[in-house]
């Protein structure tokens, strides 16, 4: 029988460590990428919200920066930054909320 060496020993250890993690994870199901949105907006239905209203105010503000209507692009980089802010807290609401119940 031939001897291993220690750089065969430390990869079969790796491939039975790798093989041991796939077999612990196979019930899961890989999640798509709209089934994760749904999911979160459920988990913080807000984030988006504000996400949405953010993204809003910047393209409004930004069309009348181009238009030349100055009034209401300062209104509407003014709102951005409050639905900026709406979500951050939405966003750090959230987390100490799901922080919260994990612990209970």
């Amino acid at each position: 029988m031939s001897k291993v060496s220690q750089e065969e020993q430390d990869q079969l250890d790796w491939l039975a460590l790798e093989k041991k993690i796939d077999h612990g994870y196979e019930h899961f199901q890989q999640e798509t990428g709209s089934q994760k949105f749904v999911r979160k907006f459920q988990e913080n239905p807000l984030v988006p919200i504000g996400c949405l209203a953010t993204a809003s105010a910047l393209v409004v503000g930004l069309y009348s920066m181009k238009t030349g209507d100055r009034k209401l692009s300062q209104m509407m980089m003014r709102m951005r930054i409050l639905a900026q802010g709406f979500t951050v807290t939405c966003i750090a609401g959230g987390l100490v909320y799901s922080a919260y119940n994990r612990s209970d």
